[in-house]
C-alpha cells in the first residue's frame, strides 16, 4: 500500500510539472480569438467519462469579449435529448491567454489556457485544476468541424506528451464524414518526440 501511495504521489508531481511548463499563445490577442469556435477534439481520461466517449459529438461555442478584459463563452452541444447550452465567464489573469472559470458541474475554480493558436484556423487549450488530474482536459478549436489531418495530429501528439492515454484521445466525425475517408486523406505523418512538440508549442 505505502508504495502504491508514494507511486500515486509522484505521478501528480510529474503531471503537475508537465502542466507547469505549458505556456499560452505568444502575444496572445484576444480579439482576434474572438468569435465561432467548433470543439472538434477532446483529450479527457476521467473514469466516469469513459462510457460516453463513443457518444462524443463535435460541440459550438462563440467567445465574446467583455468590456473588462474578461470573456463570455457559450458553447451548444448536441445530445440525444436535445441541443445543451452552457454560458461560462472566463476571468482574465494576469497573463494574457490563461483565465480562470467556475465549473458548476464540479462546483470549483478552474483554470483554462490557450496553448497555441493561428486565429483563424485552430486553437489547442488546455483545461485543468492544479494537483487534480481527474479534471484536466485537452481540446482542440477549429473555425470549421473539419481541420487538416496535420493538426488532428498535433492536437494527439501534445495530448500524448501531457500522459494522455490514447484511447483517452477523441476526434469524432464531422457531419457526412467517415473514418474511412478520414484515414485515406490522412498523411504519413512522421513521430516527433514528445519533449520537442512542448518546447516548440509557441512556433508559427
Amino acid at each position: 500500500m505505502g508504495v502504491s501511495l508514494v507511486t500515486i504521489a509522484v505521478a501528480m508531481l510529474c503531471a503537475h510539472d508537465v502542466y507547469a511548463n505549458v505556456q499560452p499563445q505568444k502575444d496572445f490577442d484576444l480579439q482576434r480569438f474572438s468569435g465561432k469556435w467548433y470543439r472538434v477534439g477532446l483529450a479527457y481520461d476521467s473514469p466516469g467519462f469513459v462510457l460516453y466517449r463513443h457518444k462524443l459529438k463535435i460541440s459550438t461555442g462563440v467567445l465574446t469579449p467583455m468590456a473588462n478584459g474578461n470573456a463570455n463563452m457559450t458553447m451548444w452541444t448536441q445530445r440525444s435529448s436535445g441541443c445543451r447550452c452552457k454560458n461560462y465567464i472566463y476571468e482574465k489573469t494576469d497573463v494574457p491567454g490563461q483565465f480562470n472559470y467556475f465549473s458548476t458541474r464540479h462546483n470549483r475554480m478552474k483554470d483554462i489556457t490557450v496553448v497555441e493558436t493561428n486565429y483563424n484556423e485552430y486553437a489547442l487549450v488546455l483545461k485543468h485544476k492544479k494537483m487534480n488530474r481527474e479534471f484536466t482536459q485537452v481540446a482542440l478549436y477549429g473555425r470549421s468541424q473539419r481541420l487538416r489531418p496535420q493538426l488532428l495530429e498535433k492536437f494527439r501528439e501534445f495530448a500524448l506528451a501531457l500522459g494522455f492515454p490514447k484511447e483517452s484521445i477523441l476526434t469524432p466525425l464531422a457531419a457526412g464524414e467517415t473514418q474511412s475517408k478520414r484515414q485515406r486523406i490522412a498523411p504519413q505523418l512522421s513521430n516527433r518526440h514528445k519533449t520537442d512538440l512542448l518546447q516548440n508549442q509557441n512556433s508559427p
